[in-house]
């Protein structure tokens, strides 16, 4: 197989170590459901809050701790949506363009799934403290029909990553608290397209792409406080990902019938974006705080996937750095119970002409609702519910498969995201001890 056909095929799928094959609810493939406290008030103010449900958001959040205190949570996502053809062709070799084919609108593409997330802090003394948050910012499984119409860029897609980050907090006066953080990340990816034979009249083939890896990236943060206020600032890095894992082509007959092979040590670099986070808590009344938060995203990192050796090419992906604003509240109504609300507001990475059927993203609200009860001094349970509302978006990139070679087969893509939302349900409780 030469290069050049090892890159075309692979440009039939260029996300496979990280896509997301539809919409997520941060942004992009990015999943911020690491707290059912946050989600209640849709993640405005986590940055300056405290206790180990914010680690993931800033490790200043565990200084000054007066007690050991661990937290898990697990939400239920549950995303609709439509991915619909407007008059998608493909272009065989000597042949005049042609509808793509199969079916014309994939409902429901992402698989509904549960995320769970956890962290646990503990005091060394009354200024200092450790703690250790696990979480899965990226993971979603995707399943696109065999004979949909955006099968040759996206069909079936399984993505899992868990990030452990061992932290530490450390009260440096009565007034500034820091933190920070190493975040071990754990990705494994499986992605499935199919692949065009040179004959409409003829069945699809298949390409499987596969890898894992272990990468670094750290965290750092800090929060100033008073009587009344608390601003956080933090900083989590990028992180380059080095994945290797394996390519398979299989149902590919006549002159392309020599490409069936699969080859093994397929390397591929890329970069999940950094995020600069700011946000405060403010105390109005003694019942009323009201939480703000905004985070920049740089998403420009994420340009290229580039495939090392034996391929040694690059596939551009040129997203875009974007941001979110998030507002909320939370209110006492009772000693034992908390009510929250907020909103937020997110705008995607991903740019026109370049947004495919895997990653078929747009700008989103995320209205968020919940609360937190005290069941004992030492237990609390919380609970969060948020409606993410995605704007309806093109998708329009154009892409070919078997590209610069005599055979090369041109999928002009035009379709759209639309009637997308998720409903997510968050539940997850606290303990003291």
């Amino acid at each position: 197989m030469s290069p050049r056909i090892k890159l075309s095929l692979l440009a039939a799928a260029p996300l496979w170590l990280v896509a997301s094959s539809g919409v997520a609810h941060a942004q992009a493939f990015y999943l911020q459901e690491q707290s059912a406290r946050a989600a209640g008030r849709a993640f405005s103010g986590e940055v300056a809050d405290t206790g180990p449900q914010s680690l993931w958001w800033n490790p200043a959040a565990i200084a000054e701790m007066d007690s050991a205190e661990a937290s898990i949570a697990i939400s239920a996502i549950l995303p609709r949506g439509k991915v619909v053809d407007d008059g998608t062709v493909i272009v065989r070799p000597g042949q005049p363009p042609a509808p793509i084919g199969g079916q014309s609108v994939s409902k429901n593409p992402i698989n509904n799934g549960f995320l769970p997330s956890g962290a646990v802090a503990m005091p060394l003394n009354e200024r200092v403290s450790i703690g250790l948050a696990v979480t899965s910012p990226y993971s979603f499984t995707t399943n696109y029909d065999s004979d949909s119409w955006a099968r040759y860029s996206a069909d079936k897609t399984r993505l899992r990553t868990i990030d452990i980050q061992p932290s530490i907090g450390v009260a440096v006066t009565d007034w500034l608290r820091v933190g920070a953080a190493l975040n071990v990340e754990y990705t494994d990816a499986e992605l499935g397209n199919a692949l065009p034979n040179l004959s409409a009249a003829l069945p699809d083939g298949k390409q499987v792409l596969s890898g894992d890896g272990w990468d670094f990236g750290w965290t750092a943060g800090v929060q100033m406080h008073n009587d009344w206020a608390t601003v956080g600032i933090s900083y989590k890095s990028a992180i380059e990902h080095t994945l290797k894992g394996s390519l398979e082509v299989s149902g590919l007959v006549g002159p392309l019938a020599g490409q069936n092979r699969t080859l093994d040590g397929v390397k591929a670099k890329f970069k999940t974006p950094a995020q600069i986070i700011v946000g405060g808590r403010f105390r109005t009344t003694d019942a009323l705080t009201l939480n703000v938060q905004g985070i920049r995203y740089t998403w420009a990192d994420f340009d290229a996937i580039r495939l090392g050796s034996p391929i040694n090419s690059a596939i551009p992906e040129n997203y875009r750095n974007t941001w979110s604003l998030a507002g909320g509240f939370d209110y006492a109504a009772t000693p034992d119970l908390t009510l929250r609300a907020g909103v937020q507001r997110t705008l995607t990475p991903t740019r026109d002409g370049e947004r495919d059927a895997r990653v078929p993203d747009s700008n989103r609200w995320n209205f968020g609702a919940g609360g937190s009860y005290n069941i004992s001094p030492s237990f609390t349970i919380d609970a969060g519910a948020n409606y993410v509302a995605f704007k309806d978006e093109t998708i329009d990139r154009i892409t070919a498969a078997y590209a610069g070679t005599p055979v090369q087969t041109p999928v002009v893509t035009d379709g759209r995201l639309e009637d997308a939302y998720a409903l997510i349900f968050t539940l997850g409780g606290r303990v003291r001890f």
